[in-house]
């Protein structure tokens, strides 16, 4: 599994109802599988990616963690293969002057449109009863500091200078970092090394400043598939490297305890929560 992500989260609003889609599409094999290569970007109503693993596209087209539990059903390909693409839709779908939520909005429903007519996805959503993550309120209060800007100030492209919003950093081996996140956010990213789905239940509104220690790991990556009989053998694949330190390291904390130190509490509940199920994903047609 990915422990460091290259790649900006670009499509994380709301879902909406489809209805926009690219004028133009590329989609081609990466040539090489180094996940240091990935890349995304855009301009206008342009968007570039780079090594990107079909995986990572459906999660951030559905808006649910990359490494969560809760999208199920995908071949390991779509984790292992990766792929190049261009893409560009109508001026008046993504004009400048569009609001950033709303853009976002844009940008998730075309990456779905891409996705369906590209990779042939069919998916479906279902709620199932299952063990869950908490995020709750310690008994001492929240220990984070406000951020020192609100939502109305953030901006979808900061500068230098500018205070990033919704934005972690880090992850499992090197904490959690972020200048300006929601409880919302933490739960989500959170969510990529838990073994099971995390839930924001904290009903604490706005935006704080994280800053903690790394964590030992809950669960462990899967080992690769056997080759099968007359099958290529599976290329070996470069993934960045990750940070995380010795996970062996007896003093390593615990999620648990990191969240204690921010004045939360992880705590495992049971209930329903909506999983994400792949019907179909195939290799992508030609250009």
């Amino acid at each position: 599994m990915f422990r460091t992500f290259a790649i900006a989260l670009l499509f994380t609003a709301a879902p909406a109802s489809g209805q926009w889609k690219f004028e133009v599409t590329s989609v081609k094999p990466s040539q090489s599988q180094d996940m240091r290569n990935m890349r995304s970007g855009g301009s206008g109503s342009r968007i570039s990616m780079t090594t990107v693993p079909v995986a990572l596209l459906i999660a951030q087209a559905y808006n649910v963690p990359f490494q969560s539990l809760r999208l199920v059903g995908l071949p390991q390909w779509a984790f292992r293969e990766t792929f190049d693409i261009e893409a560009k839709a109508a001026d008046d779908v993504l004009p400048p002057s569009l609001d950033a939520n709303e853009r976002r909005n844009r940008g998730r429903i075309l990456m779905q449109s891409l996705l369906e007519e590209r990779f042939g996805l069919k998916l479906h959503r279902e709620m199932k009863d299952m063990p869950y993550y908490a995020v709750l309120v310690g008994k001492g209060g929240p220990k984070m500091p406000k951020a020192q800007i609100e939502e109305k100030d953030c901006v979808e492209d900061p500068k230098p200078d500018q205070i990033p919003c919704h934005r972690f950093m880090g992850g499992m081996g090197r904490g959690l970092h972020a200048k300006a996140a929601s409880l919302k956010d933490l739960a989500e990213f959170v969510e990529n090394w838990t073994d099971h789905p995390v839930e924001n239940r904290t009903n604490l509104e706005g935006l704080f400043a994280f800053e903690s220690e790394g964590w030992t790991p809950m669960r462990q990556p899967p080992p690769p598939p056997p080759p099968t009989s007359g099958s290529s053998p599976v290329p070996t694949i470069v993934r960045p490297p990750s940070g995380d330190g010795d996970m062996s390291d007896p003093t390593r904390p615990t999620l648990f305890m990191v969240m204690q130190k921010l004045g939360l509490e992880l705590k495992q509940q049971k209930g329903p929560v909506e999983i994400i199920v792949i019907d179909r994903v195939e290799r992508p047609t030609a250009n």
